[in-house]
């Protein structure tokens, strides 16, 4: 084997090691930039090999370079095209968590509205108690303040878990929570304007919720 030969042998092995570590991070969950630089800066290099290869597992690749953050979703299917079986699975969303989900990204609309610092804009950073606050407003007067506590936690850590938003450590004080910019790839922004519509209805169901919830012993 020529000394060529020997470099390019070498080569590939280094891009097959390479494009082993982006899917494999990719099956995983969300490839973040600010989270994995070098991880990133490979998948910016292999993207086109990475499409590839998952098209034919039935997937395609959500890569936002202005964003940082890139993730697989089930390919659409093509008229004509038989169905594969689902890789990557639905979620089922209760309607707190749903509710919750929209609140934050419309807070992260109006962060992005209100300017910020970086490349990327500001980051969007709340406390436990703002997070509440959020969701006071569609509760009737009077609301039991401990369990409604309890449930925004509870709700959170479903979305901490879904990768939409991530606790921050502190000094002190309340928690900390981070809101993912992910965020706006899975509540666009055709939903965030009809939101507003959307409100009175959300304030009815949750407020029946946190009732039955009340009296329950």
């Amino acid at each position: 084997m020529s000394t060529m030969d020997t470099v390019e042998s070498n080569q590939d092995v280094a891009q097959a090691a390479s494009l082993s570590r982006v899917l494999v991070g990719l099956m995983k969950g969300v490839v973040y930039r600010d989270s994995d630089a070098p991880l990133w800066q490979e998948l910016l290099t292999l993207q086109a090999r990475v499409r590839d290869y998952v098209a034919v597992l039935g997937l395609e690749l959500m890569l936002d370079e202005a964003e940082g953050y890139a993730f697989l979703r089930t390919r659409p299917i093509a008229e004509g095209e038989p169905d594969m079986p689902r890789l990557v699975q639905r979620r089922a969303l209760s309607f707190p968590v749903s509710l919750l989900l929209a609140l934050l990204r419309k807070k992260l609309a109006e962060s992005d509205a209100g300017g910020g610092e970086g490349i990327n804009g500001s980051r969007l950073i709340l406390s436990r108690d703002e997070i509440v606050e959020l969701i006071r407003v569609f509760l009737p007067a009077g609301s039991n303040e401990a369990k409604l506590i309890d449930q925004v936690e509870t709700h959170l850590n479903k979305i901490i878990e879904l990768g939409f938003v991530r606790r921050l450590k502190t000094a002190g004080g309340d928690p900390a929570f981070e809101v993912r910019r992910i965020l706006k790839a899975f509540v666009d922004a055709q939903w965030l304007a009809e939101f507003d519509q959307r409100l009175a209805g959300y304030r009815g169901q949750l407020a029946g919720e946190v009732a039955r919830t009340d009296e329950t012993p």
